[in-house]
């Protein structure tokens, strides 16, 4: 969908939230992940991805429909297109869910002395 003046701010909250989800999924990270990595709790990520936020976007918003820019909020999340390979693996089923990625183990550094 695309953000225009016409849409409530409710609904504009709401597309946002979605996209966030969207591009949190693409990049493989769950809620938990993606609230550590940026420093807030997880359900501040549960409240922006549904579109439930603080009154101070609310009031960005607004004061973007006033100034006329609010058309330009689309281009700070744009909608997540999947690529050609995961538009084939999905067979247009959209994902859901972010696994999360593996820790990769360190490996243990070897010294002078020690054997095999």
């Amino acid at each position: 969908m695309k953000i225009s003046a016409q849409l409530t701010d409710q609904a504009i909250l709401q597309e946002l939230g979605g996209r966030l989800a969207s591009a949190r999924i693409d990049a493989d990270l769950t809620q938990a992940a993606l609230a550590e990595q940026a420093g807030v709790s997880k359900r501040t990520i549960e409240r922006l991805e549904s579109g439930e936020v603080a009154t101070q976007l609310a009031g960005f918003l607004r004061v973007c429909r006033v100034l006329g820019l609010l058309e330009r909020v689309d281009a700070l999340v744009p909608e997540s297109t999947p690529g050609p390979m995961a538009q084939f693996t999905q067979q247009g089923r959209k994902r859901q869910r972010a696994s999360g990625k593996k820790a990769a183990g360190k490996p243990k550094q070897w010294t002078w002395g020690e054997s095999q």
